[in-house]
């Protein structure tokens, strides 16, 4: 029973640990190093499972159900060999004489083992079982932990080497290869020393569990990456460059939160509008309208280079007044705004502003400060609009 509750005691963790990758995918997509990851996964379960059923079975009760729990034991060893290597393959990304090496070994370890199986319903070269059911290990056996041995060595022993030579991911990858393979093969070495001793199940966990380590948690903050990744593309407007209205929206929840519990201190909102927006797309095409639109970002950022700029509309912007720029804020909005007269005057991009501050024990929301914020800006382009009436 001590060899049987150690395969079960395998399978056990082996589900726990590796439960992400066990249960169905649902409609997760994996990486093609992570599905045959997975794959080698399935082929180790199987393998626990017979290498328990091997050790709880009483051959004195009948031979049959031995016989066949040590067919499926090296059956799954070696397709978890195979599978191994094909992991190995995808997951260091590499090509040429090396993968072809590992992968032909871990093909001829399959079919070898499949051969010498089906030899042994006639000669008992791999494993014999007595009339009295004692379990008699072959030669061949043998070869097949030498050959699993030199394969995991040498596949240890060159990543090993290529991950002292390379740095970032190529060294972790490398390197957990090399680890898991070298924990591996000291393991097969010792389960053919002491063939009545589940050192391979123990080999197999500690080797899992080390690539989960370091091959999963790598996986995972790749996929952060791409999502940090993903949030920078989605919060950045892909016209103008500055923050988009998604970016806007998550500003004004932040906002609004420290409004209510009495963290915010000091605030400027600037709103800003593109006059002459609709005239130049209906006349001169909407490449020329874009073209002025970036041109308006660029300035209102050139202005506000320490404030957050974001587009929440066709031609609306609104900055966010922090630090400096909100202590000098008078002057940048007098200065931004003596430019736009003169833009006005030049038939140059015209930009409208209104700015406003959030008030203390009056404000509740953003809402209210960018309500006063809009309603200035709307009465500064009625000013640059009257200009132009006058100097008609």
């Amino acid at each position: 029973m001590y060899y049987a509750s150690i395969g079960l005691l395998s399978l056990v963790l082996h589900c726990i640990i590796n439960l992400e990758y066990l249960r169905p995918l649902g409609s997760r997509n994996l990486s093609a190093s992570m599905d045959r990851y997975r794959q080698f996964l399935f082929s180790l379960g199987v393998f626990y499972i017979a290498d328990f059923a091997w050790g709880s079975i009483d051959p004195s009760r009948g031979l049959f159900l031995p016989y066949l729990s040590t067919l499926v034991f090296f059956i799954s060893m070696s397709l978890s060999v195979l599978l191994w290597t094909r992991f190995v393959i995808a997951y260091l990304g590499r090509s040429g004489r090396f993968s072809i090496v590992v992968a032909l070994s871990g093909w001829f370890i399959f079919i070898f083992t499949i051969i010498s199986l089906l030899i042994n319903f006639l000669v008992p070269i791999v494993f014999s079982y007595s009339a009295d059911g004692e379990y008699t290990t072959g030669f061949v056996r043998f070869i097949m932990l030498f050959a699993q041995l030199a394969l995991y060595l040498i596949t240890s022993g060159y990543s090993l080497t290529v991950a002292i030579k390379t740095k970032g991911n190529t060294e972790i990858h490398h390197r957990t290869i090399g680890i898991s393979g070298l924990v591996m093969g000291c393991f097969i070495a010792m389960q053919a020393l002491y063939p009545y001793m589940p050192y391979y199940s123990m080999g197999s966990l500690v080797a899992t569990c080390i690539i989960h380590t370091f091959v999963v948690q790598a996986e995972k903050n790749e996929q952060r990456k791409a999502i940090g990744s993903a949030k920078q593309i989605a919060y950045k407007d892909p016209l103008t460059g500055v923050k988009s209205a998604r970016a806007y929206s998550e500003a004004k929840e932040h906002i609004d939160q420290k409004i209510s519990s009495l963290q915010l201190k000091e605030l400027g909102v600037i709103v800003c509008d593109l006059n002459n927006l609709k005239q130049i797309n209906d006349n001169l095409g909407h490449e020329a309208g874009d073209s002025y639109i970036k041109t308006g970002g660029e300035l209102i950022c050139a202005q506000f280079q320490h404030s957050p700029v974001y587009r929440i509309g066709g031609d609306e912007f609104v900055v966010l007044l922090e630090g400096e720029d909100y202590k000098q804020r008078q002057s940048l909005i007098e200065e931004f705004e003596r430019k736009m007269e003169e833009n006005n005057r030049k038939g140059l991009v015209v930009i409208s502003t209104g700015l406003d501050i959030y008030r203390p024990g009056r404000d509740i929301c953003f809402d209210s400060i960018f309500e006063r914020a809009d309603q200035r800006m709307y009465e500064r382009k009625k000013s640059l609009k009257s200009m132009n009436v006058k100097s008609a």
